[in-house]
């Protein structure tokens, strides 16, 4: 009876803060995977993310924007937790679980209205004076053009993680999940490639990205077939973003 309440705490608690993270993240990929509003939302988030860069956003307006976002997707992932602990618990139809779910689902409602409140504030002037120069406006930002690209290759790299969770493909499955961290390394080392001509800092970042996908066979997390797809596919989806964003703003 002693081990098996052992065996519960072990499951209940978290060995050390690795296992924190990886636990947090299987619990994204869970809601990514099964929750076909966080999907919609993921998919609504990287279009205005890509409509953001053509308007010109000072670090306030643009960290505002973000934020709004990301509260969305977190209310939504709450929304969904306290679904499946009141499922857990009531089998039958019950007056407080009603009230539960509805309280939740009332706080992804308001989170959304908070977001429409502060899409009018920030674009409803940018927008009256639109035409064909708005685009240069990402020319002005770099900062903003790289953030950007790095969220779209998150999120896209989420997406794939999730799908190859779901297990119905030939070549993406549990036996072939890309490494979320390796992407983000090397799509961050390519972005530094792009961005700079300082040999020392291209060497470095380059360094950092092998080390952190050599970390990921280390902890036998992922197979080196796993690292090099997820590598390829955040440098060339980097590339293609940067590459699109370029040409768009030689047009103008």
């Amino acid at each position: 009876m002693k081990k098996i309440d052992e065996t519960k705490n072990k499951q209940l608690k978290n060995s050390g803060f690795i296992d924190a993270w990886k636990n947090a993240f299987n619990g994204i990929i869970y809601a990514t995977t099964t929750q076909s509003n966080i999907k919609k939302q993921l998919i609504i988030a990287v279009i205005v993310v890509i409509i953001s860069l053509f308007f010109n956003l000072n670090r306030a307006e643009f960290l505002c924007f973000m934020f709004t976002i990301v509260l969305i997707i977190f209310a939504e992932m709450v929304n969904t937790a306290i679904e499946t602990v009141v499922d857990l618990y009531v089998d039958v139809y019950h007056p407080k679980a009603k009230i539960a779910k509805d309280v939740a689902a009332g706080g992804v409602v308001i989170t959304s209205i908070n977001a429409i409140i502060v899409a009018y504030f920030l674009f409803f002037d940018k927008i009256a004076d639109i035409g064909l120069a708005f685009i240069k406006n990402v020319t002005s930002t770099p900062v903003h053009l790289t953030f950007s690209i790095m969220i779209i290759t998150i999120i896209a790299i989420l997406a794939l993680i999730a799908y190859a969770k779901t297990n119905k493909h030939k070549g993406l499955n549990e036996k072939m999940v890309p490494s979320g961290h390796t992407a983000i390394g090397f799509a961050a080392n390519t972005l530094i490639w792009l961005l700079t001509d300082n040999i020392v800092i291209l060497i470095l970042s380059l360094i950092m990205a092998i080390l952190l996908a050599e970390s990921r066979i280390a902890a036998k997390e992922h197979k080196l077939s796993e690292i090099v797809f997820s590598a390829c596919f955040a440098t060339i989806m980097v590339l293609a973003l940067y590459g699109i964003s370029m040409a768009i703003i030689s047009l103008c």
